[in-house]
């Protein structure tokens, strides 16, 4: 029981500590601060044909070699 209750507070530490190790400062100008010198969205639609086509290529290439490593 007391392992267990170790573990959940490890993982609940851990988990909850995200939000406050990557949370962006903001400004007391009472709107946040945060919109107005944001770099340009990044497109990623452009290399979306790329992953798929890797996916795919890799997806082939793991049932091809479990195939040959059953027969």
């Amino acid at each position: 029981m007391k392992s267990n209750l170790l573990k959940i507070y490890i993982f609940s530490f851990l988990f909850l500590s995200d939000f406050v190790m990557f949370a962006q400062p903001g400004t007391d100008d009472g709107g946040g601060g945060l919109e107005d010198d944001d770099p340009p969205v990044a497109p990623i639609n452009g290399k979306l044909f790329w992953l798929a086509l890797f996916g795919i290529a890799l997806a082939f290439n793991y049932f091809r070699s479990r195939k040959n490593k059953t027969t």
